[in-house]
C-alpha cells in the first residue's frame, strides 16, 4: 500500500461528531488512519464549555485557537489566549480548558501517540453534520466519562478552574 492509499481528506464539516459534556468533537484523522501515531480533532466549545483538570498518562495534548478565546490551566498557572494561539500539554501535565467569554471558540486538538480519540467516540453522543450544539451533559454523561477515563490513562482531578 502506498503513501497515498493511506492518505486522509476529510472536506468541510465532514468527518465523526460526537457531543461530549457539552462540547463538539469533529475527528480529522484518527489512529486507525495515521497508524497510531496521533490524532486530530476539531473542538467547537461554548461558552462555559471545557473539560475539568485533568491527567494524560499516554500522550501529548495541542491546542491550537482558531476562533475565539480559550482560558488555560497548566498545573497551577492559568493564562487567557486567542485566536492563533498554539500550546502543547506535555505527558503528565495537569491542565484544562475553559470557554470563559460570550462567544463559541473553536480549536484544533492533536494527541500524540493515538488512542483519547477512542474515548470520546466512546462516551460521546452521536451528532450529525448539522447539529451545531451539543446537549447538556447529563448526570449519566458525567458519570459515564469518569468511568471510562482511568482505562485511557486519563485521571480527572477534583480541582475546578474558577
Amino acid at each position: 500500500m502506498s503513501a497515498e492509499d493511506r492518505a486522509t481528506i476529510k472536506k468541510p464539516n465532514a468527518g465523526p461528531r460526537v457531543g461530549v459534556v457539552g462540547d463538539i468533537y469533529r475527528f480529522l484523522a484518527i489512529g486507525d488512519e495515521t497508524d497510531g501515531k496521533y490524532a486530530t480533532f476539531e473542538a467547537i466549545v461554548p461558552p462555559g464549555g471545557g473539560p475539568p483538570p485533568h491527567i494524560h498518562s499516554r500522550e501529548e495534548e495541542s491546542f491550537l485557537v482558531l476562533e475565539g478565546e480559550m482560558t488555560f490551566q497548566l498545573g497551577e498557572d492559568r493564562f487567557v489566549v486567542g485566536e492563533g494561539t498554539f500550546l502543547n500539554m506535555p505527558v503528565g501535565s495537569l491542565h484544562c480548558f475553559k470557554n470563559e467569554s460570550q462567544r463559541t471558540a473553536r480549536m484544533l486538538i492533536s494527541v500524540a501517540p493515538a488512542g483519547l480519540e477512542k474515548m470520546f467516540l466512546e462516551v460521546g453522543i452521536p451528532l450529525s453534520e448539522g447539529d451545531l450544539v451539543a446537549p447538556p451533559p447529563s448526570h449519566a454523561d458525567i458519570e459515564k466519562l469518569l468511568a471510562a477515563a482511568p482505562r485511557y490513562g486519563v485521571s480527572i482531578g477534583n480541582k475546578r478552574m474558577e
